[in-house]
């Protein structure tokens, strides 16, 4: 490459991580995204433009062809289809902002079709699982397993996500009323009930526990950190981890195979599907619908009580 190359290179760069950044704040500001999706967006930005780079595409300028050639590459570098499709989705984000913010006339992603995702059924835990994990701190005094016992309560009490156990806030949690206000994707609010134990173990961390940590002094977080501060997604997976650990449990469980099981045992327990979406915060029905697969007992169940020679 020559030197005027090169320099072209570098400000086409330097053109694209700006823009990156504007759709960053975008998503975060306008649209209310958490950071960790946004994160995850702008990841897969910068590996897009990478590959032009090593390919030799204006990032900006790359044709319908071009954008067949990365996924193509990404095939044969054995990413999987929800790599693909997922990466796919941030270029169709990324690009049709562009249009909008009149950077460009027309996106070449658009039309593009990722690969056909194989569906599978969401991972739970046995009843004998979730009692060992939810034991593992019931009976310390020591303040971070007091708190580690009020989080893995509020996990399987509310089938609360990660980022959402994160966000929770003092005020979000009311005792008297046995539930809580819960900050989802898209910055919409939603209020579910906490079962007694969990109710128990939250008060009591909020009482024993949660002053020993607010080392920084007054904060509207509930869940805090050894140094005082809020804790963010990755210390929560650390305890989880840390918690299947103890209770000799498969490591590859992640916190979100509770939020499939909460809802898993609500639909066995009787509840309707509605109300467990609601809960769960999905958007739409069909997402909370695969739920009504997980448990042949329950198929059997309903089969018996409704078929007319069940």
């Amino acid at each position: 490459m020559n030197e005027e190359d090169h320099g072209f290179s570098q400000a086409v760069d330097r053109r694209f991580s700006l823009l990156v950044d504007r759709f960053g704040d975008e998503l975060a500001l306008q649209r209310n995204l958490s950071r960790h999706t946004v994160r995850a967006y702008c990841s897969d930005l910068f590996d897009y433009e990478r590959w032009a780079a090593r390919a030799k595409v204006d990032p900006l300028g790359a044709t319908r062809r071009d954008m067949r050639r990365y996924l193509a590459e990404l095939d044969g570098a054995g990413c999987s289809r929800s790599t693909m499709n997922r990466r796919l989705s941030a270029l169709r984000a990324f690009f049709h902002w562009l249009c909008l913010q009149g950077v460009l006339e027309s996106s070449p992603v658009s039309s593009l079709q990722g690969p056909k995702m194989e569906k599978s059924l969401p991972r739970v835990m046995s009843a004998g699982d979730m009692e060992r994990l939810l034991g593992v701190y019931a009976e310390s005094s020591d303040p971070c397993d007091v708190r580690n016992q009020a989080l893995l309560e509020l996990l399987y009490a509310c089938g609360v996500r990660v980022s959402e156990a994160s966000d929770l806030l003092c005020d979000g949690v009311d005792f008297e009323s046995g539930q809580v206000k819960v900050l989802g994707k898209g910055g919409k609010e939603r209020i579910v009930p906490l079962y007694d134990a969990a109710s128990r173990a939250m008060m009591r961390y909020r009482d024993e526990a949660r002053g020993v940590l607010a080392k920084k002094g007054p904060t509207p977080y509930f869940f805090l950190s050894v140094r005082g501060s809020k804790m963010n997604d990755n210390a929560i997976r650390l305890v989880f981890k840390d918690a299947l650990a103890r209770a000799g449990l498969d490591p590859s469980l992640s916190p979100h195979a509770v939020r499939h099981t909460f809802a898993t045992d609500l639909l066995e327990g009787g509840a309707d599907l509605r109300s467990v979406q609601e809960m769960l915060g999905h958007a739409s029905l069909s997402t909370t619908q695969i739920y009504t697969h997980v448990s042949p007992r329950r198929l059997k169940s309903e089969h018996h009580r409704a078929h007319p020679r069940g």
